[in-house]
């Protein structure tokens, strides 16, 4: 099952996407893809409805994030071999673990706003794993069962705030805009297998990275387990689990974003995204 939420900022409606890809309201039935419609329980009675009964939205509507409510949103630093090896720096013996702002979130058609005084915008494509179910401590061998389902993202980063100076990873990724998530959440019976995803990033048409998540270094079910020890997963928490090789900052010579460049990325089985980068001053008011 694909679910999504069309129309404007903060005004977003609940749906899903059909066989055909047709998009289908889901308003009459949930109040929105948020925390609470998260559970196996709940996601079962969305499962169950026929997606014809329900009305088809037409056109080509914005697509918000694909989950409303998020309280956390948890990034795994270095997690892919092939990255690391990239930008010089060894394997890490455990998850290295950082946050960004909600106030980072944002649908998966952008813009991208370039910070003022940035110099080193750049991309990562990545995984997400929404949890559906509370979690504390969780086993391995359990952890996938608290896993809602999983959607595409974009761990935006700029890479002088980020690196340089004192060396903050939340402050450099944590911009307006820098987490766009989406288009869809594709519930777990849909994604048997996280760890055999191929997903893919270009630059201005250009092919930046090409990976899979059968190169991560822990693995989802890892990640979850490890998370749950140190703080509480909560339904609707967005865990981006880590980029592939072939971002900006590892090309020879660096390569950085600047205004009116386009970003398109996708994973298999989760959709594509497509977005430009703006200059602050041309930001979106919303």
């Amino acid at each position: 099952m694909k679910l999504l939420r069309y129309g404007a900022p903060g005004m977003e409606r609940p749906a899903l996407l059909d066989a055909e890809g047709c998009i289908r309201d889901l308003g009459a039935i949930v109040p929105d893809i948020a925390p609470a419609q998260l559970s196996s329980a709940a996601l079962d009675r969305l499962r169950a409805i026929e997606p014809s009964s329900l009305p088809k939205v037409g056109g080509t509507p914005r697509l918000g994030p694909p989950v409303a409510g998020i309280g956390k949103v948890l990034c795994i630093g270095l997690n892919y071999s092939d990255h690391a090896a990239e930008v010089g720096m060894p394997a890490p013996a455990e998850p290295i673990v950082f946050m960004k702002a909600t106030t980072a979130v944002t649908g998966p058609g952008g813009p991208i706003v370039l910070p003022r005084g940035s110099a080193k915008l750049d991309w990562e494509v990545e995984l997400c794993a929404v949890i559906g179910t509370k979690a504390q401590y969780v086993e391995e061998a359990k952890a996938l069962s608290y896993v809602a389902g999983y959607c595409l993202g974009n761990d935006v980063s700029e890479r002088a705030y980020q690196l340089e100076g004192t060396g903050q990873w939340t402050k450099g990724k944590s911009f307006d805009s820098f987490a766009p998530l989406g288009p869809w959440l594709v519930t777990t019976d849909e994604v048997p297998d996280p760890q055999r995803l191929g997903m893919w990033l270009d630059v201005n048409g250009e092919r930046m990275q090409t990976g899979s998540t059968a190169t991560m270094i822990f693995n989802v079910a890892q990640i979850v387990s490890y998370l749950s020890r140190y703080m509480t997963l909560l339904p609707g928490d967005v865990i981006m689990t880590g980029t592939p090789p072939g971002v900006g900052s590892g090309k020879k010579p660096p390569r950085y974003l600047k205004a009116g460049d386009s970003v398109v990325l996708g994973i298999e089985g989760l959709g594509a995204a497509k977005a430009k980068v703006v200059s602050w001053d041309k930001r979106p008011r919303e």
